[in-house]
């Protein structure tokens, strides 16, 4: 039997919302006692369609436990709730493809990954000599099949707007397959009305971060084809908790966001409020916005 959660009950005892719910941003995830899976029931999300919400990783933790699945592997649990998954562990290892199969067999058919590019290519190399490592990587994308979602490409604070590195690398990505690209620059020189340009002709999203480093950092740029929110926890990065009037906000911008994908990851997962948070964001979105 599922149990579907539909906006109106979730919001109440997931988000906090109600009389005197005032609270922007909060250092604590919402009570997970109040995100109680009933014995022997699944907790089902509602997510449009065109929207994806997740965590970095796929880690439950033991303050949100009770809203998942007691049994199974804990990704497959995780897949249950949600419908996306942002893989970090790229970013520093490689993955056997055999683990990357196994992966694909514990989540359902809608299910998708996003991956990060490995660090070799954008933080030790500066997209110089990227051509063995990238390669590596996609091979291990390859294995995820029609699971495999947006390739996340982060940048260093100290790296400056690069056009012909982050060409060619996308180039070199485009003629292997056709996954969405997605970058998160952390230097000002690619905020530039210029850039955001250059970016968008290039099937090239930029990402919409929180806390945003520089002016335009909060909101999507580059393609819109896809937008691609990563809220790291704001004030305190990785570990604030995010409060139900932030929450709130967050669906109304995503539900006038335009573009043909939504992808929103929430990777304040220090504390363990990411999941939490992840849950009450797809709850509000429920039946929001428009199914294509």
């Amino acid at each position: 039997m599922l149990l579907i959660l539909k906006i109106a009950s979730f919001i109440q005892v997931a988000a906090g919302a109600g009389p005197g719910a005032q609270d922007p941003v909060s250092t604590t995830a919402p009570s997970a006692r109040r995100l109680r899976r009933p014995s022997g029931e699944r907790l089902t999300l509602e997510t449009p369609a065109r929207v994806r919400v997740g965590t970095a990783g796929w880690a439950i933790p033991r303050a949100a436990a009770e809203a998942f699945a007691t049994e199974g592997a804990t990704l497959s649990r995780y897949a249950q709730v949600f419908n996306a998954v942002e893989i970090n562990s790229t970013f520093r290892k490689v993955h056997r493809p055999d683990t990357l199969r196994r992966w694909v067999g514990l989540v359902p058919s809608d299910f998708e990954f996003s991956l990060k590019l490995p660090k070799t290519i954008t933080h030790d190399g500066g997209l110089a000599g990227f051509e063995a490592p990238l390669d590596g990587f996609l091979g291990q994308v390859a294995e995820l099949g029609e699971k495999a979602g947006p390739l996340l490409i982060q940048f260093p604070p100290k790296f400056a707007f690069d056009a012909d590195g982050l060409d060619a690398v996308c180039r070199r990505i485009r003629a292997r397959g056709a996954w969405p690209v997605a970058c998160e620059p952390r230097h000002a020189s690619w905020f530039a009305p210029a850039v955001d340009e250059w970016l968008g002709r290039r099937r090239i999203a930029r990402v919409a971060a929180d806390p945003a480093l520089h002016a335009g950092g909060g909101a999507p740029g580059g393609w819109r084809g896809l937008s691609y929110y990563r809220l790291h926890g704001s004030p305190r990065t990785y570990y604030s908790a995010y409060g139900s009037d932030y929450l709130r906000a967050l669906v109304a911008r995503l539900t006038k966001d335009g573009a043909g994908t939504i992808w929103c990851i929430f990777d304040n997962t220090a504390s363990g409020a990411a999941a939490a948070n992840a849950m009450s964001l797809a709850a509000m979105l429920g039946g929001r916005c428009p199914r294509r």
